[in-house]
């Protein structure tokens, strides 16, 4: 596991190497509450909940709907973060699996959404990137 977690001030950001495995997800939400302790001046616990419940969704459909290798990233600032999960797909037309739309099956970025999150989708040097911003 390759893991950095950068605090000198603000911002924090924290960038991690994901197994290609279920477990993934733990280790994600794991290192992101991590992150979220050190700064709690930063980031409000209602916000570090559901930050940790962002990263978890994300980095769940990145395993089950692209191939690796994944990676998680965490820019935290007052009032904002954003989460990047990278993955192997070079895909950004939002099918997922066998052709399934997000709209279809796509309950856990519905919940990002519900979150208060904004969702973007960009090509990355390996595939793509989904990122989520959440503001308070």
């Amino acid at each position: 596991m390759d893991t950095a977690i950068a605090s000198c001030g603000c911002p924090a950001t924290l960038h991690i190497r994901l197994p290609s495995a279920a477990r993934a997800a733990r280790q994600a939400r794991q290192t992101a509450a991590l992150l979220l302790a050190r700064e709690t001046a930063v980031c409000p616990p209602a916000v570090a909940e559901d930050l940790v419940l962002i990263v978890s969704e994300l980095v769940t459909n990145a395993v089950l709907h692209a191939d690796g290798p994944y990676a998680l990233t965490v820019g935290l600032e007052p009032g904002r973060v954003g989460v990047a999960v990278s993955d192997g797909s070079t895909d950004l037309s939002g099918r997922h699996g066998r052709g399934q739309r997000i709209d279809q099956g796509g309950r856990g970025l519905k919940i990002v959404r519900a979150l208060g999150a904004d969702l973007f989708v960009n090509p990355s040097d390996l595939g793509k990137q989904v990122i989520a911003v959440l503001t308070w």
